[in-house]
């Protein structure tokens, strides 16, 4: 009896610790180290959206899905789901009655197509929903700020200004005008990374033109704001080449309990990064993106070989997505047209990062958010790390990453990102510099993350339980509405 009993407490012990000594069956450094070489090198000119290089990194991907067992989604003809995207204007002037701005030097194009405006201005401040209740737009062109209050990274006004640009449009509005004003991008940075190599999701690229203005225009911007009855005529023409290509990367393991396969978890990272732009003291001008974000791109491919080796009991969708730096193209794109559909996916759990300044944590930007919190704390633990939750919400980092697209729709989305404290200077070294390199992580930290994140997802794919918002949630009742809950 005593035999019986001993045999079934370690056969029990085997059972619990079997996810996390799977995980380590597959996670090896040197694997990692292949990868984030490749994925970082300068012979892929930092990845822009899009490039040629870029579609050699999605290559690279498919390949690599392939040689693991993952499978292309049934509902698509490849691992490749193609995302439309449009050329932005290529000449065009905002003029308003004496002064007339250029494009691409005073204002750029945040959506817009062949167009030829002459309408009045109406200011209605930072455009939000009130906002835009307040004054009739009818036929007039909506000028506010960039962004929302409190709101201080660009990246995230792309997405706000998708808000108001529908708003603008339910309102009636012609047109739309925010005035841009960032002392994180100033405007001549801003030009030189976007202006004349922005391009946009061809389905939104059809609707009202959308412009961000140089604010330094003081006196412009007091006349937008003060006077009555101004008149402002926007001419954009766009090119006759043919408009880019450019792939989110898409794959499935069918998950192996009978029932809970029908259940799918999104696995993501977005695999692009910002090319080419200006220089460094040390004259290198490629971004190669090695922390943003081939780190998030190794992170899901860990999850895709192992899951792909030793299947979970909810099926998986390995997803990299083209055009994050762009506006969260990619994922945009994934959300309103998924080739296994929200209702049926019950989390998504993204990697993106910027870098580290403390390898014994991982930041994980809405741990606290989901039911799933302690599983990742636990698979965390096991490989020596902390999972704390983002410390510096004041960056509004759950918003700006692809997650927020899934989170919109109601599915939970938290994103897994090496392990920082602050936004310092340690990760301003590396953020969207050249000096971002593969040379200069520490693999040591980078293997015990993989491990952490892949552990994770084998617990959350195996529990019985499924995972949801936290009650209180902002995206709680969108997520019941999602569920039919």
């Amino acid at each position: 009896m005593k035999k019986i009993l001993l045999l079934l407490l370690v056969a029990q012990s085997v059972f619990a610790q079997s996810d996390q000594l799977l995980t380590q069956e597959t996670v090896q450094t040197k694997t990692i180290q292949g990868h984030i070489y490749f994925l970082a090198s300068d012979e892929l000119k930092g990845r822009n959206t899009p490039s040629n290089e870029l579609n050699i990194a999605a290559r690279y991907l498919e390949t690599s899905l392939m040689r693991y067992g993952v499978q292309p989604i049934p509902t698509l003809d490849s691992y490749f789901q193609k995302v439309p995207l449009s050329n932005p204007p290529e000449s065009g002037f905002f003029h308003v009655e004496d002064a007339t701005l250029s494009l691409n030097e005073d204002f750029i194009v945040v959506n817009g197509q062949n167009t030829n405006l002459d309408a009045s201005l109406v200011f209605i401040g930072q455009g939000t929903t009130e906002d835009f209740k307040k004054i009739n737009l009818k036929d007039k062109i909506a000028v506010t700020w960039a962004g929302y209050e409190g709101e201080s990274d660009p990246k995230n006004w792309f997405v706000s200004g998708g808000d108001k640009r529908k708003l603008a449009e339910a309102a009636g509005a012609v047109g739309l005008v925010e005035l841009y004003n960032s002392q994180r991008l100033p405007w001549s940075f801003l030009v030189r990374r976007m202006g004349r190599s922005q391009i946009m999701m061809e389905e939104v690229a059809t609707t009202l033109p959308h412009i961000w203005l140089n604010a330094s225009k003081t006196e412009l911007v007091k006349k937008l704001k003060t006077a009555e009855n101004v008149k402002g005529q926007l001419q954009l023409n766009l090119p006759k080449n043919t408009n880019p290509d450019t792939y989110n990367v898409v794959g499935m393991v069918e998950g192996t309990d009978p029932v809970l396969k029908n259940e799918y978890i999104i696995y993501s990272a977005h695999y692009d990064h910002i090319g080419i732009g200006r220089a460094d003291e040390q004259g290198d001008t490629i971004y190669n993106g090695a922390r943003d974000n081939a780190v998030g791109v190794v992170t899901v491919l860990s999850a895709a070989e192992n899951i792909a080796k030793y299947p979970t009991k909810r099926s998986a969708i390995f997803l990299f997505f083209t055009g994050e730096e762009k506006g969260l193209l990619g994922s945009n794109w994934y959300a309103n047209h998924p080739a296994i559909p929200l209702e049926k996916v019950v989390y998504c759990f993204n990697s993106d990062n910027g870098g580290y300044n403390d390898t014994s944590i991982a930041t994980v930007v809405g741990l606290t958010r989901t039911t799933a919190q302690a599983n990742i704390e636990k698979a965390c633990t096991a490989f020596g790390l902390e999972a704390i939750e983002d410390p510096a919400k004041e960056q509004g980092l759950f918003d700006r990453s692809d997650n927020v697209n899934f989170a919109k729709k109601g599915v939970p989305a938290p994103t897994f990102s090496m392990g920082f404290r602050a936004f310092d200077e340690e990760i301003g070294k590396y953020y969207h510099q050249p000096g971002d390199h593969a040379d200069n992580l520490d693999y040591t930290y980078l293997t015990k993350f993989f491990k952490s994140y892949v552990y994770s997802c084998r617990l959350i794919a195996n529990d019985p339980s499924i995972p949801f918002w936290r009650a209180g949630d902002k995206y709680y009742p969108i997520g019941k509405e999602l569920y039919k809950e």
